[in-house]
């Protein structure tokens, strides 16, 4: 007799504060779910939010949430789906407070709870005071020399809070800063009845619920081999059958865009990550673990994950404002474009004064033009530059004046993308950790009731005792004749932001792609074929079980998304330029790799 509970499942409807608003009706409408949730919150997110807030104090949430609900909020009590969200941003208590306001105008009934206990900027100088030194993650650097003021402090909470709403009879759960993987983990221990030390099912929650985070990214979007992708005009959000060992499938609902293959959950598994050991706060999960298997079309099985202990530190993300920025770019055509560039480049510090005045001054050439171009538009190339200054009057019209009265007066063919503007306030990201008991994690029932809710403090082993040995596909790399091409040929890649740090994860399709991948694409080879990461530090990681490796790239970023000087800030592109990057690859490893993609 079988007694396994049947599968829960829980289904995604927003990666990002932006994502498509019909997503949740789809899912809800797409065919039989338990559990709707959405990730609202990047790093980059709560700085916007806390913009919203001093607009209006009664705003700070995703207010994309709220517009979703008042679609489907009474069809899915109908169908009897909770409903698990981070939306509540800095303010989940007015986002609940409009979610009951919301539930009585359309005469739908649902128990609507919320959490706080995430907001740490209170605490900060007693935290200093009591010897806490809230030290910068890469840098080091104690926030104590910092001179500015943090405009928001917010812990990662994780899943037990949303255990307890659910065990009191919560519909809705708004949560605030919980990580992306907690609003999937708290639904699967709640139906599951898993205890706080069940780390090999936690951890496995924690896996899907990073490969569920972040989308349509699971279902074939910004999958590297898109051509491959069916309907990737609008496809599907994805949705994980979880099963009470911590294992699932992810699949997507039937008739929808997309696809969901080993290749799109690993490209999702490899994205915004760090080392194999994936730090949560109810557990760490072992990504060189994972074991991903296709049992059917559009079904992936991931199971195997083990656990350790939860940590007895909580990440804590730290918004300051860094000062004022402003851009001008100007477009250079044809001929001479070093010469014309450096010209402008001479030009506009001498009208600046030598530019001294600026925290930062940035030139950025970007070469898109081509020789004996076919169209005007491919002739042309880009100096991007990007000036920074605590003065708001500094970076203003001040700056971008002065670039547009080179007009006449400087290389052949100038003109600028822009007509001149003022500068902007960015943020800058500080991430830092805490002892796990100074959140005052707390859950909050419709009646005002509150609920404190415990960490989960047990002795760790160390990082150095439980690493893993690298095991995985044991194949050779074939010898013979060698061909000049693209890396992305038969490798995939995807990359994103972590902080100020970018990470490159690759991957390979067959078990010869990742002996090569493994042998050939040291960290030295990496800085080669990125040459924007040679000054940098490097960090290489193997995973095996997914034929993977995940490059950590130190402060390629520079302070975080928000203040970063790159053109692609939040390093989306940094992966497919890599693929792009032509290397020698055995011409038996193309052959194979074309006859059996995975």
């Amino acid at each position: 007799m079988n007694t396994e509970p049947q599968p829960l499942r829980i289904a995604n409807c927003s990666g990002f504060y932006g994502d498509r608003l019909a997503a949740a009706r789809e899912m809800l409408e797409g065919g039989p779910i338990d559990f709707l949730t959405g990730d609202y919150l990047a790093e980059l997110t709560m700085l916007i939010l806390w913009k919203l807030k001093q607009k209006d104090t009664s705003r700070g949430y995703a207010t994309t949430f709220l517009r979703q609900m008042e679609d489907c909020l009474g069809l899915a009590m109908d169908k009897g789906v909770k409903i698990v969200t981070n939306a509540g941003g800095l303010n989940p208590a007015g986002l609940a407070d409009e979610l009951r306001k919301l539930s009585d105008k359309l005469g739908v009934k649902a128990n609507i709870f919320h959490i706080e206990g995430d907001d740490l900027l209170p605490k900060l100088q007693d935290l200093q005071s009591a010897g806490h030194e809230l030290r910068h993650l890469d840098t080091g650097k104690p926030l104590k020399e910092l001179n500015a003021f943090p405009l928001s402090a917010n812990a990662y909470l994780g899943a037990w809070g949303i255990v307890e709403a659910l065990n009191q009879g919560a519909d809705v759960v708004v949560c605030p800063r919980v990580t992306d993987a907690s609003v999937v983990v708290g639904p699967a221990a709640w139906r599951f009845g898993w205890n706080r030390t069940d780390w090999d099912r936690l951890a496995g929650a924690v896996v899907v619920g990073h490969i569920l985070e972040c989308g349509t990214q699971a279902t074939g979007g910004n999958y590297a081999f898109f051509r491959e992708v069916p309907g990737l005009e609008h496809p599907g959000f994805p949705l994980a059958e979880m099963h009470a060992d911590g294992s699932a499938v992810i699949t997507k609902h039937e008739g929808t865009g997309g696809l969901v293959s080993v290749g799109t959950v690993t490209a999702q598994l490899l994205y915004e990550i760090d080392r194999p050991r994936y730090a949560n706060p109810d557990a760490v999960a072992r990504f060189d673990t994972i074991e991903l298997e296709q049992v059917g079309e559009n079904r992936v099985r991931v199971s195997g994950v083990r656990g350790e202990p939860a940590p007895r530190e909580t990440k804590v993300c730290i918004n300051y404002l860094g000062g004022f920025r402003n851009s001008m770019t100007l477009v250079l055509t044809g001929l001479d474009i070093e010469e014309k560039a450096e010209l402008a480049k001479r030009t506009l510090l001498q009208e600046l004064g030598g530019g001294t005045q600026f925290s930062q001054i940035h030139f950025e050439l970007v070469r898109s033009d081509k020789p004996n171009a076919p169209s005007n538009n491919e002739a042309m190339a880009y100096l991007r530059v990007t000036v920074k200054s605590p003065d708001p009057k500094m970076v203003g019209r001040a700056f971008s004046s002065k670039v547009v009265e080179m007009a006449l007066a400087s290389y052949p063919g100038f003109f600028c993308t822009t007509p001149p503007a003022e500068g902007s306030p960015y943020g800058v990201y500080w991430p830092t950790l805490v002892p796990a008991d100074v959140p005052d994690y707390t859950v909050v029932a419709p009646d005002g009731q509150r609920t404190p809710i415990p960490p989960t403090l047990v002795d760790s082993p160390s990082a150095e005792s439980t690493e893993p040995s690298p095991a995985g596909p044991a194949s050779s790399v074939p010898s013979g004749p060698t061909r000049e091409v693209p890396l992305g040929t038969i490798f995939g890649a995807r990359s994103g932001d972590k902080g100020g740090n970018a990470n490159v994860g690759v991957w390979a399709r067959t078990d010869a792609g990742y002996a090569w991948l493994e042998r050939e694409l040291t960290i030295d080879r990496f800085k080669q074929l990125v040459p924007d990461a040679a000054s940098l530090e490097v960090r290489r990681y193997e995973l095996p079980n997914l034929r993977a490796l995940n490059f950590v790239v130190v402060g390629l970023l520079g302070e975080g998304v928000s203040s970063s000087v790159r053109s692609d800030p939040q390093a989306k592109g940094l992966g497919e330029y890599l693929r792009s990057r032509v290397v020698e690859l055995p011409e038996a490893l193309l052959s194979e790799s074309q006859t059996n993609p995975t």
